[in-house]
């Protein structure tokens, strides 16, 4: 009976609805190429192609879940490759680059958090605003410029393979995804998260004090999203303002993809990641295929209006039900 019920929850599940369109995507896609897709090197590059993604999509799925968003975090990541890369220029020690980069991230999202908390300007607003202003504090840093990174102890963190054949970065996507499934699912500081999204008046009733866990979030995904942006400068061995373009969308779409509600208290990182890797791996198969790559935004798109049509009557199946 247990195992039943097991199945019963699993088949009722966001996950499987998109682990099932995964499926069929990779399987029109093996056919379509004649079988590469399933080949290792796109294998390696569906897996490498998720890497800066998942630090924005964790990011983005707690403060989603949480009842917020923000939008600066492609701007964070995009300077802090830059500033990564000035300071290690200027001969700092790599530890320090790292840490000095990560501070001034923590402070964007203390920035953030205190104009939503504090000033009660709207999340969409206020961090559209801090977008901006970073933006423009990037330009002014490089003036458009790429700074090289040459130091190898960065450069091997985001270029070395084990074996030669498996980026040792990956795991590092491995990792997050875990540690932040856990915490989520498995806390206290979870469980208010959730709280927190579902109904913050209720929440606050209870014991629980929405702001802090916000300003928590709001310093938290842009930490993230600035290791995002120092991995994305040791890959490429240079911090460009070109950065993550659209990264901070990659990420809110992966985590729409995995269940996350806009309206926030739920979803999950489990989903989130099975989201990421159906984004990821429908990006891969229109590239193996030969499709003009200004065509693959909307090919995405398309993808996650599906997944979201799949998702809305699943749900109107399961409330009937």
């Amino acid at each position: 009976m247990e195992k039943k019920s097991f199945l019963k929850r699993l088949t009722q599940s966001k996950m499987f609805v998109l682990l099932l369109l995964y499926i069929a995507v990779a399987a029109f896609y093996t056919i379509i190429s004649k079988g590469q897709y399933l080949y290792w090197v796109n294998i390696r590059n569906i897996l490498s192609s998720m890497v800066i993604t998942a630090y924005l999509t964790c990011g983005a799925v707690f403060l989603m879940i949480s009842g917020n968003i923000d939008l600066s975090t492609a701007q964070v990541s995009t300077i802090s490759g830059i500033l990564m890369a000035q300071f290690l220029m200027k001969g700092f020690p790599w530890p320090l680059a790292i840490l000095a980069v990560l501070a001034g991230a923590a402070l964007v999202g203390f920035i953030n958090a205190v104009l939503i908390n504090e000033v009660k300007f709207q999340p969409f607003v206020a961090t559209m605003a801090v977008s901006y202003m970073v933006q423009g504090g990037m330009l002014l840093l490089s003036h458009g410029a790429a700074v090289e990174v040459s130091n190898k102890y960065i450069v091997w963190l985001g270029t070395y393979r084990i074996a030669g054949q498996f980026p040792v970065n990956i795991l590092f996507t491995f990792a997050i995804f875990t540690i932040y499934g856990v915490v989520l699912a498995k806390t206290k500081f979870g469980k208010k998260i959730y709280m927190v999204g579902g109904n913050p008046v209720a929440a606050k009733l209870s014991g629980i004090n929405p702001k802090k866990v916000w300003y928590i979030l709001f310093i938290n995904n842009a930490v993230l999203g600035s290791v995002a942006g120092m991995l994305q400068a040791a890959r490429l061995r240079s911090g460009s303002a070109t950065g993550i373009a659209g990264g901070a969308f990659a990420g809110m779409t992966g985590a729409i993809l995995g269940g996350v509600s806009f309206g926030g208290g739920s979803g999950g990182m489990g989903g989130a990641f099975v989201g990421l890797v159906l984004l990821n791996g429908f990006n891969s198969g229109l590239t193996l295929i030969g499709i003009n790559p200004y065509w693959q935004t909307m090919a995405s798109g398309a993808l996650l209006l599906i997944a979201l049509t799949f998702d809305y009557f699943n749900t109107k199946r399961l409330m009937r039900r």
